[in-house]
């Protein structure tokens, strides 16, 4: 079956199948007459004296368009929610990979309920869900490849070794994107929850999106709902852009964490919806001594227009797992409804690492235990050799432009003993405590900092300036390069059965 597709308007090219590479003239003809009929009636339907097929017209804003298209039907994939279309997805992927150097390549997931287990992505290439498509996880451990631990975490999160693949995975890649009209990935992750608080887990549950040591990123409109573990997380990678993302998980799911970028560089987070049984973003960097050997840090993340829901977790986690050092962190714009904490702070003797410049305002919290949290006790350690003379370094902490209301402590704020968190700054924060609030608002030890026009007054380890001087706490104006991600109007013409 041919394909069309036209790029931003302005190019056409034509799209290929598995069975058919080279088409006849009268085909070409064909195709374009239909491409001229799809511009003047979009919603056109077409027939011919075989069958009737729908003619699909869709746009979406991507940083790369494609010069090739297929279906997954065209590989075998069924989408009746009980097929296994595992090979289907892969044979598409390693069909497609050959256009790498020819203008990419993009796989159109039509309407249906397509069961898979995990299989994984090529280069200059495009995974598109439709908006009625839904991925639906094998709960099948048998459909999930075991690969090894990363190596700044040295073991597997649920369990020593090694762990199972990601739904969707891909490493060593360029130029990928993930992303629909808001179709769904549903990772069916009861089975797992309930093997992991049973402990008959071998290996680490999967996530569903993993991307590792690859450049230029997108995951954009798309609906994740009840992941075994994480939802996304991109790890040794840079030029990463998540935008637009429902997540969905019941909040006494296990670990069920959103977006989590993880030893990366230039990473960009925005509007995106998440209600979660774990931390709604969570930056990190490796775990204690496998962390520190291997020396990557998370720097240049910006996260903006994000609304969470998370009643035992943070909105926005730095750490636990943070030893290869967090540098440059930007939030702003952030609505957290009914959580945890707003911001909270992880680490621990043994980390090492650093959690440094980090620059967080206009942020409106709303039913919070803590509306900040830093905590050096976090204790939580791979295995038993960590360093115990590696100690984090936590500094220049700026929050400012704040709101919170019905919170029942206003913050939390331990260092450790020889090693105090310093640099915290806050400025223009209003929190209006629960009529069942902790009788003392603010517990601070091993913290030293300032703050301005705090209400209620912090404790005295961050000092008081005076309501003139809520400018104390800074954010930065300048522009990271993830800022400067283009994308371009993709536009597909397409008919499927």
């Amino acid at each position: 079956m041919f394909l069309l597709c036209k790029h931003n308007n302005t190019k056409t090219s034509t799209s290929i199948s598995a069975m058919d590479l080279s088409p006849t003239k009268s085909q070409v003809m064909g195709l374009l007459s239909l491409l001229v009929l799809m511009v003047a009636s979009p919603s056109l339907t077409v027939v011919d004296s075989r069958r009737a097929r729908e003619l699909q017209y869709f746009q979406y804003r991507a940083m790369s368009c494609r010069a090739y298209s297929a279906s997954l039907t065209e590989f075998g994939g069924v989408g009746d929610g009980t097929t296994l279309n595992t090979k289907a997805f892969q044979a598409a992927i390693n069909h497609l990979s050959q256009y790498v150097s020819a203008g990419g390549s993009q796989l159109f997931v039509p309407p249906g309920r397509w069961l898979t287990g995990s299989f994984n992505l090529t280069s200059h290439f495009t995974l598109f869900l439709h908006k009625d498509a839904v991925l639906l996880a094998s709960q099948d451990e048998n459909d999930w490849p075991v690969i090894d631990p990363l190596p700044s975490y040295g073991r597997g999160r649920d369990a020593q070794g090694g762990r199972f693949s990601s739904l969707i995975f891909g490493t060593n890649l360029t130029d990928v994107i993930i992303a629909g009209d808001n179709g769904t990935i549903d990772g069916q992750g009861d089975l797992w929850w309930q093997k992991f608080h049973k402990k008959q887990l071998q290996y680490t549950r999967p996530y569903l999106i993993e991307i590792m040591h690859s450049s230029n990123i997108q995951i954009s409109n798309l609906t994740l709902v009840n992941s075994p573990s994480w939802n996304v997380h991109p790890v040794y990678s840079s030029n990463v852009v998540v935008q637009g993302i429902t997540i969905l998980a019941p909040v006494t799911s296990p670990n069920t964490d959103g977006i989590n970028p993880d030893s990366c560089t230039n990473t960009r987070i925005e509007d995106c919806y998440i209600v979660s049984g774990d931390d709604c973003v969570a930056v990190k960097s490796g775990w204690d001594e496998y962390g520190i050997a291997f020396g990557m840090p998370t720097r240049q993340v910006v996260i903006r227009r994000l609304t969470c829901i998370s009643p035992t977790s943070a909105v926005i986690a730095l750490g636990s797992e943070m030893s290869g050092g967090i540098k440059d962190v930007r939030a702003e714009d952030i609505v957290a409804i009914n959580s945890e904490s707003g911001v909270r702070i992880k680490t621990a003797v043994g980390r090492g690492g650093y959690v440094k410049d980090i620059y967080v305002r206009r942020m409106i919290m709303n039913t919070m235990k803590w509306a900040f949290w830093m905590t050096g006790n976090y204790g939580s350690h791979a295995d038993d050799k960590f360093d115990p003379n590696a100690l984090p370094v936590i500094q220049n902490i700026h929050y400012r432009d704040m709101i919170a209301h019905n919170v029942t402590m206003a913050a939390r704020l331990e260092g450790i003993s020889g090693d105090p968190f310093t640099g915290i700054c806050m400025s223009n924060v209003t929190i209006e405590l629960a009529k069942k609030a902790k009788k003392v608002p603010w517990t601070c030890t091993d913290v030293s900092g300032i703050s301005s026009d705090v209400t209620p007054v912090p404790c005295n380890l961050l000092q008081d300036q005076g309501p003139d001087n809520v400018g104390a706490c800074t954010f930065p104006e300048d522009r990271l390069p993830i800022d400067n991600f283009q994308v371009q109007t993709c536009t597909y013409g397409r008919r499927y059965l």
